[in-house]
């Protein structure tokens, strides 16, 4: 399949629903890295053409989060340890200056929001739910970059913290300190207070401390059932 430019077939309505939901499904870590994704199958679930499927999946590898082979069809990409460590020191020099700028536009109900998203969290770890916490872990930091009223920038954070939910899947090796949201509550405080230096060097930190988290050696990929994991609903 090559990777042309993504068609436009008059606007994204028609293929979003694919790309969010293969987006969502990673970030849930229910599509692992290197799974296939099989046109055919894909455009049986959602009962659409796979022209469309193929603008969606065209979409995502834009955005690097698919990788499309002409004669092989597409699969999920699968970052190698240097791939890894890239997107995360993107994210430490990306996020903290966000972070700072969302300190001087905190609402109450931006707070409240992100007290949801930790308590979220939270609760998915203690459901001994390790992918939903994950899920919502990334939230919270996309929810601050949208707050910082910098779009393109929230954008690239956006896309940064996808392909991160598959480095995660990969490389994790310390769960314990991941369901420590001490770093994330610490941050909702600066924040709240309207401290930028603070929320800066906060998020620095947490990012950082995220990055040595990894245990950056090849690890395998895992099969994913398309069906069951990309059916809308599921």
């Amino acid at each position: 399949m090559p990777s042309d430019p993504v068609p436009d077939h008059g606007n994204a309505a028609s293929w979003q629903p694919i790309y969010d939901g293969v987006l969502n499904a990673i970030a849930r870590h229910r599509l692992g890295p290197g799974a296939k994704l099989v046109e055919e199958e894909i455009a049986d679930i959602y009962g659409i053409s796979r022209t469309v499927v193929r603008a969606a999946l065209q979409a995502l590898a834009r955005d690097g989060v698919v990788v499309l082979q002409r004669n092989k069809g597409a699969r999920v990409a699968h970052p190698t340890p240097d791939e890894a460590r890239e997107i995360f020191e993107a994210r430490a020099v990306v996020e903290p200056p966000l972070a700072a700028l969302a300190a001087t536009r905190m609402r109450p109900e931006d707070a409240r929001m992100l007290r949801r998203s930790i308590e979220a969290e939270h609760g998915a770890w203690h459901a001994d739910n390790p992918r939903e916490a994950v899920y919502h872990s990334a939230d919270f930091h996309r929810q601050i970059a949208r707050m910082s009223g910098q779009g393109v920038l929230a954008a690239i954070v956006d896309g940064l913290l996808s392909r991160s939910s598959l480095v995660i899947a990969l490389y994790w090796r310390q769960p314990a300190t991941l369901c420590d949201n001490a770093a994330h509550r610490a941050l909702l405080d600066a924040l709240s207070q309207g401290e930028r230096a603070r929320a800066s060097d906060l998020m620095r930190s947490h990012v950082e401390a995220l990055l040595a988290g990894l245990d950056l050696f090849a690890a395998p990929s895992y099969p994913s059932n398309l069906a069951s994991t990309l059916r809308p609903g599921a």
